[in-house]
């Protein structure tokens, strides 16, 4: 299986063509495939299939977490489908300036707004859940929780120390099978107001169940809290574990309901190569 791997902001994929629809993306495949050890090593892995709907989208993502299970969204997964579809596209001619391409989250626009960088329009978040009290890992914590595409739990810290020494694995450990969060669980990140309109985060992953050096939704789901808690204006700015600092925009009309949420990051390819799945 020839394949391609990406990472966007350090949150790295293993990213496929299946235009053909010729490749049984099973669990047991994709674990092995995501294996750091035994495979080529990935927190998720991303296949371009063909849109269910050709008038409303060019393609349709696949998105599939690290042990093996399909999930709505990924914001950097998305970014880095959007270069590798563009590329698929392009063959020979001049690449695309937008695409359109269905999730299970809702169907997401892409631009490029340089040879790195890619811009998604997300689809509309849920309302943000505020100001839950719950107990993990012996913490008692003050969580927000919305649906960025996937769900995301949010709560904030003091300081960049105690970002930077907080178990992340531990307590989003605890988070993400809290009751409250039940069935399904959920994504969670810790976040630090360095100022109005910048933010530094860490996540843990749900599917990948560790910190990630960066989570697209995630980032999405920090900056609408933000803005809910500081009134700090469109855009945020937020920086990753990984180093990486992306933009987000937004509009917010008087119903409290976000709109025009968009992403703005790198997507880069790491290395192409072929592999027995």
């Amino acid at each position: 299986m020839d394949f391609c791997k990406m990472n966007g902001a350090g949150n790295d994929f293993v990213v496929i063509d299946n235009r053909a629809l010729d490749r049984a993306l099973e669990r047991e495949a994709i674990e092995r495939l995501c294996d750091r050890h035994r495979g080529v090593g990935a927190d998720g892995l991303l296949a371009v299939e063909p849109a269910r709907d050709p008038q409303a989208a060019d393609f349709r993502m696949r998105y599939y977490n690290a042990d093996g299970g399909e999930a709505e969204m990924c914001g950097n997964g998305a970014r880095c489908f959007a270069r590798f579809a563009r590329r698929l596209l392009a063959e020979g001619a001049l690449p695309p300036a937008t695409l359109r391409f269905e999730t299970e989250a809702g169907v997401i626009g892409a631009e490029f707004p340089d040879d790195r960088q890619v811009r998604i329009r997300m689809s509309d978040p849920s309302p943000v859940e505020r100001d839950l009290e719950l107990e993990a890992d012996g913490r008692r914590l003050l969580v927000h929780h919305v649906n960025t595409g996937v769900p995301h739990a949010v709560t904030w810290v003091d300081s960049a120390e105690e970002l930077d020494r907080l178990p992340v694995a531990s307590l989003g450990r605890g988070l993400r099978l809290h009751q409250r969060f039940q069935p399904a669980g959920t994504n969670v990140n810790f976040a630090w107001a360095e100022a109005p309109g910048r933010i530094r985060i860490r996540t843990y992953e749900r599917g990948v169940e560790d910190e990630t050096l960066a989570c697209g939704t995630g980032m999405v789901a920090c900056a609408l809290v933000h803005h809910l808690i500081t009134g700090a204006p469109s855009p945020v700015r937020v920086t990753v574990a990984g180093g990486d600092t992306l933009t987000i925009d937004f509009t917010q009309p008087e119903s409290g309901v976000f709109r025009e949420v968009h992403l703005t990051g790198p997507a880069d390819f790491v290395f192409h190569g072929c592999i027995d799945p």
